[in-house]
C-alpha cells in the first residue's frame, strides 16, 4: 500500500533531518544519527520534536475539509467535501491519509529507537515514548472515524522484514478503538502527572486521559446503541482530567486562538496541539492554513487564497446569526465565540494588523486608501463571513507575539485538536442523562467563559449544539456527525439534509460597500435585478432550506448533499487500494485479540 508504507520507510529514513528540528530546543550539532543521537536525557526530548509537526502537516487541508466543509460549518465553492462526493483519487484525501500511517510510522520507529538507547534515564525514556503512543492514538482516532476499518501497523520493521505490507487485512473498527484505548493506557502508564502545559504544550498524563476520555465517548455507539460502560469510563476520564490537571478554562476564549505562548499556555486549556515552527527552513513543520481559509492581502506574503470559502449560513443560524442582518443588531451580542469563529459586517480585531490599529473587516474590503490597498475590493465568499481561528495576522502581529516574521505559507500559530473545552462537553455528554444537573453546571461553565447565556435545562441536543459553537472551525464537527451515525444515523442524515450549505448571490457585497460608505444598512440593494433579470427575493422571504448558489439560480430541496450511512465513511486512496485489494471498501474484515496480538512490554 503506497501511501501506508512511504511512511513505513521514511520514518526511519528522515531521522537525521527530524531529530534537529527546533521547536521545542534545538540540539548543537547537525550531523545527528539514530546511533549516536539518543544519549542524553535532552536530546531524547529533542528527538520526538518533530512529531509534534512534520507528519502531520499534509493533514492540514484534510483536517479542514473534512472536520468543517463536510460537516457544513464552512462552504467551499464545489468541492466534492461540501457535495460529500470525495472519491479516492481526491489529492488531499491522498495526502491526509498518508499523513495520518506517516505519524503512526514515525511514532513507531522513534519508540523502538529510544528503547535501544542507552544513556537517558528511565524517566525521561518513559515520558517520549509515552508522547509517542498518544500521537499514535491520535493519529488512529483520525483514521478510524474518517476511513473506518483500518489495517493496524504496530512495528514498522517486523512488517517490512516479512514482506507482507501489500497483504495486511482490515480489522474492525471495534478492534481499532481497542487498540487506540491500548495505545493511550500505556502511554498513562509511562507519562508523568505534573503539569507540562507551560513547556510548549507538551503531551502529559492528562492529555492522554483526556483523548482516552473522548474515544470513550466515540466508542459508545459503536454497537448501535450507547454503552452504559462507555459512557461511564468517559465520564470518569473526563472529570479526573477536569478535577486533578491544574487546567483551567482560557478566561478569554479568543486568546485560545492567538500566536503568544504566554497566552495560550498560561491555562494548559490546549491539551494537545500541532506545534509549528518557521525555523531552519524545513517544509512541513510550519503551519500554512491562513493561507487557504484567508483573503488575499490580510497577510504580507502573497500566499493568501481562501477569501471565496467562509463559514457556512447554517453555522451562522447556529450562532443565531445573520449576515442579511444590520451590524447593529449584534452590538449587544453575547456569546463570544462568534466572533473569535468568523469575521462579519462590522468587526473589528484588536490582535489582527496591530501596526494598523487593529483589523476592520469592512474596511479591509472597501477601503480606497492606504489600509485596503492589498485587499480584494470586495466581498469575496457570498456567504457574507470569513474565516478568523487558524489566522495569525500579518508579519508585525507575528513579531509582536514571537520575535520574528512568518515567511511564505509559513507561521507559527499552533493547531489546538484536543483542548479542555472539548472535555467538559465530553463529560457533560457522557452524564446528561445519569447526572443532568453536572452535566448543565458543567455546560454552563463552558457558556460562561464565551459570556453566552446560561441555560436553565439540558438535553442532549444542548450539548450538541454546544459542541459546534464551541470548536467550530476546530475540523471536529464532522467527527460527531459520524460517532452519533453508529448509533443515531437517521437523526443526523436529516440534519446533514437540512443544513444551509450554499451562499448569497453576488449582490451581498453591494449591501456591504453601501454600509461602508454610506452607514446605512440598505438590504434591498439584495433585491436587485441582476444581470438575468432575476430577483434574490427567494432567500429572504422562502422555505428555510431555500438558498443561493451561484448566479442567482433558486435552490430549495436538491442543494442538499445526497446523504447515506455510507456517506461517513471515505474511501481509502485509490492508489493504495491497487496496491492491496484487501483494504478495499468490500473487503473482508478481520477480527484479532488486539493485546495479545499487538503487546507492548515497556
Amino acid at each position: 500500500m503506497k501511501n501506508i508504507f512511504k511512511g513505513i520507510i521514511l520514518a526511519g529514513a528522515m531521522f537525521s533531518l527530524a531529530s534537529c528540528a527546533e521547536f521545542l530546543n534545538r540540539p548543537t550539532v547537525d550531523n545527528y544519527n539514530t546511533s549516536n543521537f539518543y544519549q542524553t536525557d535532552a536530546q531524547v526530548e529533542q528527538g520526538i520534536n518533530y512529531l509534534y509537526n512534520s507528519p502531520w502537516y499534509d493533514f492540514q487541508r484534510g483536517f479542514i475539509k473534512v472536520g468543517e466543509v463536510m460537516s457544513g460549518n464552512m462552504y467551499w465553492g464545489k468541492s466534492p467535501y461540501l457535495s460529500l462526493t470525495t472519491n479516492g483519487t481526491d489529492e488531499d484525501l491522498v495526502n491526509m491519509s498518508y499523513s495520518l500511517w506517516s505519524v503512526n510510522a514515525h511514532c513507531n520507529t522513534v519508540i523502538k529507537n529510544i528503547l535501544a538507547a542507552e544513556g537517558p534515564s528511565k524517566a525521561a525514556k518513559d515520558k517520549a515514548i509515552g508522547e509517542c503512543l498518544t500521537l499514535k492514538a491520535l493519529a488512529y482516532f483520525y483514521l478510524v472515524r474518517t476511513f473506518g476499518e483500518v489495517p493496524i501497523i504496530h512495528d514498522n520493521s517486523d512488517l517490512l522484514g516479512t514482506g507482507e505490507y501489500n497483504t495486511v487485512k482490515k480489522v474492525s473498527k471495534a478492534n481499532v478503538y481497542e487498540y487506540i484505548i491500548m495505545n493511550l493506557e500505556e502511554a498513562m502508564k509511562l507519562l508523568p502527572k505534573n503539569a507540562q502545559f507551560g513547556k510548549a504544550n507538551r503531551i502529559d498524563y492528562y492529555a492522554a486521559e483526556a483523548l482516552l476520555a473522548k474515544v470513550y465517548l466515540t466508542k459508545a455507539g459503536l454497537k448501535g446503541s450507547l454503552d452504559s460502560g462507555d459512557l461511564a469510563n468517559a465520564a470518569k476520564y473526563a472529570k479526573d482530567v477536569i478535577d486533578n490537571s491544574g487546567r483551567t478554562l482560557t478566561p478569554k476564549y479568543s486568546d485560545i486562538f492567538r500566536l503568544s505562548p504566554s497566552v495560550y499556555n498560561a491555562t494548559g486549556e490546549c491539551l494537545i496541539s500541532w506545534q509549528w515552527t518557521t525555523d531552519g527552513g524545513q517544509w512541513t513543520r510550519q503551519n500554512s492554513l491562513q493561507g487557504d481559509i484567508q483573503m488575499e492581502g490580510f497577510g504580507d506574503h502573497g500566499d493568501l487564497w481562501g477569501g471565496w470559502g467562509g463559514p457556512s449560513v447554517d453555522l451562522m443560524d447556529a450562532f443565531g446569526v445573520k449576515s442579511t442582518d444590520d451590524p447593529s443588531v449584534r452590538k449587544d451580542e453575547k456569546d463570544t465565540r462568534r466572533k473569535a469563529s468568523m469575521m462579519m459586517a462590522g468587526d473589528y480585531y484588536d490582535y489582527f494588523w496591530t501596526d494598523k490599529g487593529g483589523f476592520d473587516f469592512l474596511k479591509f474590503l472597501f477601503d480606497e486608501g492606504t489600509y485596503g490597498k492589498n485587499g480584494p475590493h470586495q466581498m469575496e465568499c457570498q456567504t457574507g463571513a470569513c474565516c478568523v481561528k487558524h489566522c495569525y495576522g500579518n508579519d508585525a502581529d507575528h513579531i509582536a507575539a514571537l520575535g520574528k516574521p512568518a515567511d511564505r505559507m509559513a507561521y507559527e500559530l499552533p493547531t489546538h485538536v484536543l483542548r479542555l473545552g472539548d472535555i467538559y462537553l465530553v463529560y457533560a455528554e457522557a452524564v446528561v442523562n445519569s447526572d443532568n444537573a453536572a452535566a448543565l453546571a458543567t455546560v454552563n461553565k463552558v457558556r460562561s467563559r464565551a459570556g453566552a447565556t446560561p441555560l436553565t435545562s439540558v438535553t442532549m441536543e444542548d450539548i450538541w449544539k454546544e459542541r459546534r459553537l464551541e470548536l467550530s472551525g476546530e475540523g471536529d464537527y464532522w467527527y460527531d456527525f459520524v460517532r452519533r451515525a453508529y448509533w443515531q444515523p437517521e437523526v443526523v442524515i436529516a440534519e446533514l439534509k437540512a443544513q444551509k450549505r450554499s451562499i448569497y448571490n453576488g449582490k451581498l457585497g453591494d449591501v456591504y460597500k453601501n454600509y461602508y460608505k454610506t452607514n446605512e444598512w440598505d438590504i434591498d440593494l439584495l433585491n436587485e435585478p441582476t444581470d438575468d433579470g432575476t430577483g434574490v427575493k427567494g432567500w429572504i422571504e422562502g422555505a428555510a432550506n431555500q438558498v443561493w448558489y451561484g448566479k442567482n439560480s433558486l435552490k430549495g430541496d436538491d442543494d442538499a448533499p445526497n446523504v447515506t450511512i455510507k456517506s461517513f465513511t471515505l474511501p481509502f486512496p485509490t492508489e493504495d487500494v491497487v496496491f492491496n485489494g484487501n483494504i478495499a471498501s468490500d473487503a473482508e474484515i478481520t477480527e484479532v485479540d488486539i493485546r495479545a496480538t499487538y503487546p507492548y512490554n515497556f
